[in-house]
């Protein structure tokens, strides 16, 4: 930039990353609870993920359940979004409409797509081996895709596809329309993924 050039920055992709509190004590619960889903249905549900398992929606009525304890543990994060969002924080009309927990063993991994109907979407990190795949992003603006010159350097203004690396216990949250996959697990162990979706329900 010149000395009196300015960069003004619009339109960011947000994600917002948390290490949840006591996950070293909901992990293991919350692998029992999927591998005993995964064990009374083995088939699961085929939605993004190839190769992988994919649960049917968690049962979240029972306060009791490691499954409603825990999505009630992440209502603390899903505010601190909504705040750093801007947006009007009602919590009794912010909404988990459905969550879920997907297993990518070796090979396995999830292609490119989005969650409609939702305002946020979540990953959460129960086991995460090294090499287990990358949480991969891809630019919304799709005209950002349409044409452009060679790039020198790698930058937030130019970048199409980002990959994150995640550790155990982790938490993401961004908006559900951001196109997302995961990458292979090119590691020998399981990949447990818990998953969500979030709405604001703005009727009166």
């Amino acid at each position: 930039m010149t000395n009196k050039g300015e960069i003004l920055k619009f339109f960011p992709q947000p994600i917002f990353k948390y290490k949840v509190d006591n996950y070293k004590d909901f992990n293991p619960k919350l692998l029992d609870y999927i591998y005993k889903l995964n064990k009374e249905d083995k088939e699961g549900v085929i939605r993004s993920n190839r190769g992988g398992w994919h649960s049917q929606p968690f049962e979240l009525k029972d306060k009791n359940s490691i499954q409603t304890k825990f999505a009630l543990e992440t209502t603390k994060y899903v505010f601190d979004a909504i705040k750093n969002y801007g947006w009007k924080l009602n919590p009794e009309k912010t909404i988990v409409t459905e969550m879920w927990a997907i297993i990518n063993k070796p090979d396995d991994y999830n292609v490119i797509h989005t969650h409609p109907n939702s305002y946020l979407s979540a990953a959460y990190y129960v086991k995460a081996p090294k090499n287990g795949g990358k949480f991969i992003i891809e630019n919304p603006l799709t005209v950002a895709r349409h044409s452009y010159p060679p790039e020198e350097n790698k930058s937030e203004f130019n970048v199409k596809v980002a990959g994150l690396e995640i550790e155990e216990g982790e938490l993401l949250l961004f908006p559900a329309y951001l196109p997302h996959k995961v990458g292979e697990n090119k590691s020998k162990e399981d990949r447990i993924v818990i998953s969500f979706n979030v709405t604001i329900n703005n009727f009166k």
